[in-house]
Parts: C-alpha cells; sequence; structure tokens
C-alpha cells in the first residue's frame, strides 16, 4: 500500500472511530458530517473521499462500536473469551461505563435507534449480538448447555438494559442501585445460582 493510501486509509478509520463514539453520545441522528468533519480537522468536502453517503458512515461506525470493546481488550494483549464473566459485569455495570457512554456500549446507548435504522446497521448489530451471546454462553456454567445459552440471553439482556435505566435515572441512588443489583444476579447466574 502507497503512503497517500495509507493516509487514506488512517484517515478513514479515524473518521469513523470519532463518529462511532459520536453516534454513542448522541445518537444515529444526533451527528451531522459537517460538525465531524470539523471536529476530525477535515472539510466536508473530504467525506466524500471516504464515504457514498451519510448512511455508509453510521453502518461502519456502529460495526466500530459494536466490535469496539473486543478490540481494546484486544490492544491490551487480553484475548476477549479469557475475561470471567464476573471481571465482565464489574467493567459492563459500572458507573464509570453508565457516564461514558460514547467509549461503552453501542447496545447499550443506541439501542432504540438501532430498532429504528435500516437492514443494513440491524444486520451489523444482530451479527454483534450473535457474537455477544455466543461469548457470554462460553462464560456460564456448562457452556455447551440449553441453560447457558439461556442464562446467557438472560445475563445480556439484564446487563444492557441495566446500563440504559442507569443513565435514565437523574437519581444517582437508584442508578447505582440498578448496576449492583444487576451485577449481583448476572454473577448468580455465572456461578449457576440464578436458575
Amino acid at each position: 500500500m502507497g503512503h497517500s493510501q495509507l493516509e487514506k486509509q488512517k484517515t478513514h478509520e479515524r473518521i469513523v472511530t470519532l463518529a462511532a463514539k459520536r453516534l454513542r453520545e448522541e445518537g444515529l441522528e444526533g451527528i451531522g458530517v459537517a460538525d465531524l468533519m470539523k471536529e476530525a480537522g477535515l472539510t466536508v468536502g473530504g467525506f466524500y473521499k471516504h464515504f457514498a453517503s451519510r448512511d455508509e458512515l453510521v453502518a461502519e461506525a456502529v460495526q466500530s462500536a459494536v466490535e469496539s470493546w473486543r478490540r481494546q481488550m484486544e490492544g491490551k494483549g487480553i484475548d476477549p473469551a479469557d475475561v470471567p464473566l464476573e471481571d465482565y459485569a464489574d467493567g459492563y455495570l459500572s458507573v464509570r461505563h453508565r457516564d461514558h457512554r460514547g467509549e461503552g456500549c453501542a447496545y447499550a446507548a443506541l439501542m432504540a435507534d438501532i430498532a429504528r435504522s435500516g437492514a443494513a446497521v440491524r444486520a451489523i448489530a444482530t451479527e454483534g449480538i450473535r457474537k455477544n451471546i455466543d461469548s457470554m454462553t462460553a462464560r456460564m456454567p456448562q457452556p455447551g448447555t440449553a441453560d447457558a445459552r439461556r442464562n446467557a440471553i438472560i445475563a445480556s439482556c439484564l446487563m444492557t438494559g441495566a446500563v440504559g435505566l442507569a443513565r435514565v435515572a437523574d437519581d444517582e441512588e437508584i442508578s447505582n442501585e440498578i448496576l449492583e443489583a444487576a451485577k449481583s444476579f448476572v454473577k448468580e447466574l455465572g456461578r449457576g445460582d440464578g436458575k
């Protein structure tokens, strides 16, 4: 790959990463191309050197957001599959995750937006859900069983919903209580206590 192509690829990735963060902060409709490009230090005209449309950018940004945790772990030299359920729950159901939506789970930040989006974004999100359920199933006791998959689905839904509700609550005590209750239940599922 030539120098100019490498620079273009890096710029493209920078735009997508920035868009993924902004989408999680402001929603799928809350980000404009002009503002995004300005924040990236680029012109609006430069946008079309990288994307055919805003929809294309949104799809790539959602893909990036869905994969961000895995990339973060791999960047630290950690195989995401090796993260025990208790550690995963502690990180996901944390005040830090609640308070930094732009760096967190795409589903907790964008669930309603993704549900109303087009087929391309929903397909990306659905594939991410499949992968998340599979990796969560592997963290459960007796990972090859129907109960493990069921509990993985329950844990995934509970965690995503809990972070979303904790963000909605304007009472920090209730918000923290939601996170702690969900964390406790997910850990029970991981020990096999939550049947």
